[in-house]
């Protein structure tokens, strides 16, 4: 039986990432030549046509089509399971393998009947090792190291670096507590006595538990540099919506809890370690996007002490009580004006809106010079600091497009912008965007509606993501414009895509179907025939929604003092009009539960699934009354609010509804 054994069997598990894994396989096969094999694909539900490349470019592959994702471990131990050779390799869709990496590992094998499994060198694309390719178990110590940074400060001491080995020559092969799961082979013998991978974790440490439970069965692992692949790494988490840090980390923690065998007080600390580790992680973006508040607060004192320089001569020369007062009220009015002027939530480099916002604030803080007499010593230094952020803060923006050339709203290369749709009309529209002089538009790339064309490229521009995953693709490129081509989603979707991006400071724009313009609010970019406008979702942008909120207070507050308590004593509990219905929801108006006016909760289940603010007392569709709407009316009502948000209409609503009230009050006497 074992005489008809192959000598390998692969395993690879693939997850929208065709084009690589195509390749991947074209050079697994050349490496394969002249070894009995066996080659097993189990795709995890990929929308990009693996499975139809699978078939018909690599017939000889057995392969699995799940019909959903079922995670790496899953996934890996249903071939496992009939794979019949005497190795065993789980191999990466994102590698290619050297022309001499199988024969290499197998001939390892033979020459060292100990080793139980066995990785090879792996490289990045730009020619790095992969760390992860030789490990050390994360025991309380290497973990504390690796948590801390430690590791990074010292990768040259064996007593800091020990998770990566990065004090070792990686020229060299030697016994290591764990390998990769991008190429990990270990023998027959090893899997019929430990078993396939931990399906209790998704997609990272089931390969470092697997290692752990070999080792523990009395068999050596190896790193062996003799051999080589390329593991062009993460492709499968860009392409999809998982929070791969977040899985990352969790299969840390169960890593931990199942086989380090910890007290009570070594596993509470390890956790709260790897849960540190994962607020600092996330805290990155984070990071990010508070730079510019803090580059501006730094400018603005700046700005303050200089003023203070030119003014007196000489610095702190304000009364004492003004510290730190004057420079904390200074520096959050400079925030609201920039906010305000859209210097954060649009065109952060834009020199013109930094300088509006520097112009409202200046007006503001000049106001309260004016109405506080306390703080009128310091009416000059307002003016000149004023004039110096006027061109500070503006310069900022400049100086730093400059240096950092691929950062959003660049002056010179371009907005950042991604085109959704690959339509014949959508590739008109890049055709024109590539043909401006001006260079308004730098195009990163296409958004698809599936994965099936990632990597493909048309007029020379790549598919670069989906429907699905365009929040990833906008953050990794920093993309500051999103147009959306004629006919390639519904206003519905189009919502959506914004609901699920909100806060990152992207424009959308849209293409009619007739091709003549690109709707929008405030501004038209001609494209030859084709003017682009803005497509705005007001109700998202912040200001709108803190204006909205203070509305909110500013009249539920009085109604509920001044009317609540006699609607309270007075209206029919049980059957309330319309009006007692509204005065008795201002409780829940002022608590922040509803606001005043929003969508109907009655059709929540009709609307889309998108951001739509809060269910409102009143609104658009409530004061439609007992009116019998269709799906596409209350659709429609609930765009055109979504899309022309404004504290105005919000008024304007209002008072409508007051008329309502009116007016049923007069037909019921």
């Amino acid at each position: 039986m074992s005489a008809s054994r192959p000598d390998i069997s692969i395993v690879i598990v693939s997850y929208n990432v065709r084009d690589l894994l195509e390749s991947c396989l074209y050079s697994l096969y050349s490496a394969l030549e002249g070894i009995s094999h066996e080659v097993f694909v189990v795709d995890n539900d990929s929308d990009d046509a693996t499975v139809d490349m699978v078939r018909t470019r690599f017939p000889a592959v057995d392969l699995t089509a799940s019909e959903e994702n079922l995670g790496f471990a899953r996934a890996n131990n249903l071939a496992l399971a009939r794979a019949r050779g005497r190795t065993l390799l789980l191999l990466n869709p994102d590698t290619l393998v050297q022309e001499d990496s199988i024969a290499t590992m197998l001939a390892f094998f033979r020459d060292n009947e100990d080793v139980g499994m066995a990785g090879c060198k792996i490289i990045k694309p730009d020619g790095s090792l992969e760390a992860a390719c030789r490990r050390s178990f994360p025991s309380p110590w290497v973990s504390f190291t690796k948590l801390t940074g430690l590791s990074s400060l010292f990768p040259r001491s064996p007593l800091f670096a020990k998770y990566n080995l990065t004090y070792l020559s990686e020229d060299e092969s030697y016994e290591v507590d764990a390998i990769s799961g991008s190429f990990m082979m270990l023998r027959r013998e090893v899997y019929d006595e430990i078993g396939g991978l931990d399906e209790s974790y998704f997609m990272y440490g089931e390969d470092l538990d697997w290692c752990f439970r070999t080792q523990k069965a009395g068999w050596k692992l190896y790193y062996v540099h003799s051999t080589k692949i390329i593991h062009y790494g993460g492709e499968s988490t860009k392409r999809s919506s998982i929070d791969a840090t977040a899985e990352f980390y969790r299969a840390m923690q169960v890593f931990a809890k199942n086989n380090l065998g910890l007290s009570p007080v070594w596993r509470v600390l390890i956790e709260a370690g790897i849960k540190l580790r994962l607020l600092f992680s996330r805290s990155h973006y984070a990071t990010r996007k508070l730079w510019p508040l803090l580059a501006d607060a730094l400018t603005t004192v700046i700005a303050m002490l200089a003023a203070e320089l030119l003014r007196f001569g000489e610095l702190f020369r304000f009364p004492e009580y003004a510290y730190p007062t004057v420079y904390i009220v200074v520096v959050v009015i400079m925030w609201l004006g920039l906010l305000f002027s859209g210097a954060y939530t649009r065109e952060q480099y834009s020199i013109v809106r930094s300088g509006l916002g520097v112009l409202l604030a200046f007006l503001l803080l000049s106001s309260l010079t004016f109405f506080f007499k306390d703080w009128q010593f310091s009416r000059m230094i307002v003016l000149i600091a004023g004039g110096l952020n006027l061109v500070l803060v503006p310069g900022r923006r400049i100086l730093s497009a400059f240096l950092f050339p691929g950062r959003r709203d660049h002056p010179v290369t371009g907005r950042r912008t991604l085109l959704v749709g690959r339509n014949e009309q959508t590739l008109n529209v890049l055709r024109r965007l590539k043909a401006l002089d001006n260079r308004a538009y730098d195009i990163l790339g296409l958004i698809d509606l599936t994965r099936k064309e990632i990597g493909n490229r048309f007029e020379g521009v790549p598919v670069i993501g989906s429907v699905e995953n365009i929040g990833k693709v906008i953050d990794e490129n920093d993309v500051t414009d999103v147009i959306i081509g004629p006919d390639v989603l519904s206003y519905s979707a189009i919502l959506s895509i914004i609901s699920r991006t909100r806060g990152k400071g992207v424009h959308y724009r849209i293409v009619p179907r007739t091709m003549e313009f690109i709707v929008g609010k405030t501004s038209v970019d001609q494209l030859s025939s084709v003017p682009l406008l803005d497509f705005e979702y007001n109700l998202m942008i912040t200001s709108n929604r803190v204006l909205k909120r203070l509305l909110d207070i500013a009249l539920s507050f009085p109604g509920i003092l001044l009317i609540y308590p006699f609607t309270v004593l007075l209206a029919d509990r049980q059957h309330p009009g319309p009006m007692a219905r509204f005065i008795l929801g201002l409780p829940a108006v002022l608590r922040g539960r509803k606001s005043l006016v929003g969508y109907d909760p009655v059709h929540a289940e009709q609307l889309p699934a998108v951001y739509l603010g809060k269910p409102g007392l009143t609104g658009l569709l409530q004061l439609r009354g007992d009116a019998r709407l269709t799906e596409d009316e209350i659709l429609s009502a609930a765009i055109q609010y979504v899309r022309n948000y404004s504290i105005f209409l919000d008024m304007e609503i209002l008072i409508r509804t007051l008329m309502y009230f009116m007016q049923k009050k007069n037909n019921t006497q």
